[in-house]
């Protein structure tokens, strides 16, 4: 329940009462405030955080407003399905608040299901203070759609979404799969919104869209390219960019499904209990969430985890995953995307990040037993450095993705799938170029640059 219904609720008992009854409603009031309106504590350092959001559609990539590719999802897509996906979510986290992102045609639908569906989440909302949002086209919008179609879609959709809601509601952020720069800067500056799910991290030659190159937590994108972090305040957007959902460093270092792997494999369920069954699916989406909650918290002085369970998928693990969160992790807060993307900004008013990554394999699909690797990213590169722990090899670089570089996006709307921020090397290997190579082989200049953030890495 949100603030404001829960004031209007408490008054309406209060006209009614004695006044040794009101003297009671203000002792729970007081004792039950923490609950009611979440930790008020919203820093950023010292916290983990965990976000899900799931997508309802109508197709499966709905590519405009009246035109389709994929499957039909209306059998998959029920208002049983939205019950019983919140009640999954509540048993294995009590008080979580998601992000619903609802596709054009599950906004407009006037069938009794989506209809119900809709009137479900809205519910939700002011039942747990979960977000309602957009979700443009079917993650890949700016493929398939202008610029300026994609803007006025996102208009259009918002202002959709708060009329479904009412009482003036505003999601704060979107879900968008990839968004271009130009519609990520719309949203900024005509919009008012701040956060945009607007990257997913390491996808190549996968799904409908590539989009490798940039960071994987939270950045604000450059006015060159989505995947860019900005440079300076000349080429700054103002909208807090976030990845899809947390991967598996080892897993997302190749291409598509090289080697017979999914290198999408991380928290989401297609690639790990789909493919593997409960047992060991839910161990790899453990490590996963593990890299982020244990190492990386230690290294960056925060940690965040991220998930998009599309509701058409099977809630096979939903639960389970969620409540061994809990008790690993039991001060993980689990809030909606945009209030976490608003801590970051509150946190971070430039993009003076300095993330570091360490994983050594969990021994499933294409995270190797054998190897270890350390990410080292901020807005000047990206660096990974690969480690074989069997052999007494030495340490090689996989990616150096310098953000310096100039870069343009593709033209919106001409079906092109590649946006990409290809860097010197990059860790997919698709370029003769992008062979791994010894730390020591980079230029001087380059190796001052990477000492200047990362000293230990050059103590020659």
């Amino acid at each position: 329940m949100n603030q404001s219904v829960f004031h209007k609720y408490i008054l309406s008992i209060l006209f009614n009462m004695k006044l040794k009854n009101i003297i009671l409603i203000g002792a729970l009031f007081v004792f039950c405030k923490p609950q009611l309106y979440g930790d008020t504590n919203n820093n950023l350092i010292g916290n983990r955080f965990l976000t899900l959001n799931t997508v309802i559609r109508v197709n499966q990539i709905e590519v405009s407003r009246n035109k389709n590719l994929g499957a039909d999802e209306r059998d998959m897509n029920t208002p049983n399905k939205v019950i019983k996906f919140r009640n999954a979510v509540e048993a294995g986290f009590p008080g979580a608040k998601i992000t619903w992102a609802l596709s054009w045609l599950a906004l407009h639908d006037t069938t009794p299901q989506y209809l119900k569906i809709r009137k479900l989440i809205v519910r939700y909302h002011y039942k747990y203070g979960d977000e309602i949002t957009f979700i443009p086209g079917g993650y890949f919008a700016n493929v398939y759609n202008t610029t300026e179609q994609v803007n006025q879609d996102l208009h259009d959709g918002l202002a959709k979404v708060s009329e479904i809601v009412g009482n003036g509601y505003r999601p704060l952020s979107v879900v968008a799969g990839f968004l271009s720069a130009k519609n990520q800067e719309y949203l900024a500056e005509k919009e008012g919104i701040h956060v945009c799910q607007g990257n997913i991290w390491s996808q190549y030659d996968i799904d409908n869209q590539d989009g490798d190159g940039s960071v994987c937590y939270p950045y604000y994108p450059s006015k060159e390219h989505f995947c860019k972090p900005a440079q300076g305040t000349d080429d700054f957007i103002d909208c807090v960019n976030l990845d899809g959902w947390t991967v598996d460093f080892l897993a997302a270092r190749r291409a598509g499904f090289a080697d017979g792997f999914n290198s999408r494999m991380g928290v989401g369920p297609i690639e790990t209990i789909g493919k593997y069954g409960m047992k060991i699916g839910l161990e790899e989406i453990l490590h996963a969430t593990s890299i982020h909650f244990d190492r990386g918290f230690k290294l960056n002085g925060f940690a965040w985890v991220t998930n998009c369970w599309e509701l058409s998928l099977p809630l096979s693990g939903l639960t389970q995953w969620l409540s061994e969160i809990k008790k690993r992790w039991p001060n993980v807060k689990f809030i909606t995307q945009g209030e976490f993307g608003l801590i970051w900004r509150k946190h971070y008013k430039n993009n003076d990040f300095n993330y570091r990554f360490e994983e050594k394999g969990s021994g499933i699909g294409g995270s190797d037993l054998d190897k270890e690797i350390h990410w080292y990213m901020n807005k000047k590169f990206r660096l990974a450095i690969l480690s074989d722990l069997k052999k007494n090899s030495p340490k090689m670089i996989i990616d150096f993705t310098y953000y310096g570089l100039k870069s343009k996006e593709p033209e919106s709307g001409n079906n092109t799938r590649n946006w990409s921020f290809m860097g010197y090397i990059n860790q997919k290997q698709t370029r003769s170029q992008d062979k791994p190579i010894h730390i020591t082989d980079l230029s001087k200049k380059t190796k001052l640059m990477i000492k200047q953030y990362y000293p230990s890495l050059y103590n020659q």
